[in-house]
């Protein structure tokens, strides 16, 4: 898949647990999953509004596009 997710580079520069991240931003746990690991097939753009505002961040942050 050529969009990468860098969520848990985020994650982890920012010092949040995917619980906690997953409350902030009123999603599931089994939905960040989801987003973290890369299984996504699309993303909401209030759900990316509201990681970029939890994580003080842009989506570039996030997201990344590797060509095949």
């Amino acid at each position: 898949m050529p969009i990468i997710v860098n969520l848990d580079v985020m994650m982890a520069k920012r010092k949040i647990s995917a619980g906690e991240l997953a409350q902030k931003i009123g999603i599931t746990n089994a939905n960040l999953s989801i987003l973290k690991n890369n299984k996504a097939k699309a993303i909401r753009f209030s759900t990316l509004e509201a990681i970029c505002e939890a994580l003080d961040c842009q989506p570039s942050d996030i997201l990344e596009y590797v060509k095949d």
